[in-house]
């Protein structure tokens, strides 16, 4: 909802901020969605060339694990955006607070499950992340005769 003040136009800081977030939602719902859908894309390549249900499970995997973890950054930023510039209260800095700790609980989880290790036991210089990666197995795999 904009508001207007007299004189400063149609947009407000809190009106800006507002659209903002809203941006940031649609980025993050587009994230999602392009995702899964080149997570399919990317296993239907594996299914063909490899013919290898493991590999095609694999890629599927790592491909939609790796888009979730960016939408869920995405829409934190959403959330921090909206409850920093368009209505700090207290109630919602809790409420942001419990968002966070959830969508980190749920990152945290997301990622070791795709990596099979812990974040703090991998290697940093393991790859440029689990989307590329499974761009790379979906490119890669060898053709069954």
């Amino acid at each position: 909802m904009i508001t207007t003040v007299p004189d400063a136009g149609p947009w407000t800081f809190t009106g800006l901020m507002d659209h903002v977030a809203q941006g940031f939602e649609a980025l993050g719902a587009a994230i999602l969605v392009l995702g899964a859908i080149w997570s399919v894309v990317l296993a239907a390549m594996t299914a063909r060339r490899s013919r290898s249900g493991a590999n095609v499970y694999l890629v599927a995997r790592q491909a939609f694990g790796g888009t979730l973890l960016l939408g869920l950054e995405v829409l934190v930023a959403a959330d921090l955006v909206r409850t920093v510039a368009v209505s700090p209260t207290v109630d919602n800095v809790l409420v942001l607070g419990l968002i966070v700790v959830i969508r980190t609980f749920l990152s945290f989880s997301l990622e070791t499950e795709i990596e099979g290790v812990a974040p703090w036991r991998r290697a940093l210089a393991n790859g440029a992340g689990t989307i590329h990666r499974a761009t790379t197995t979906a490119r890669d795999a060898d053709p069954s005769p």
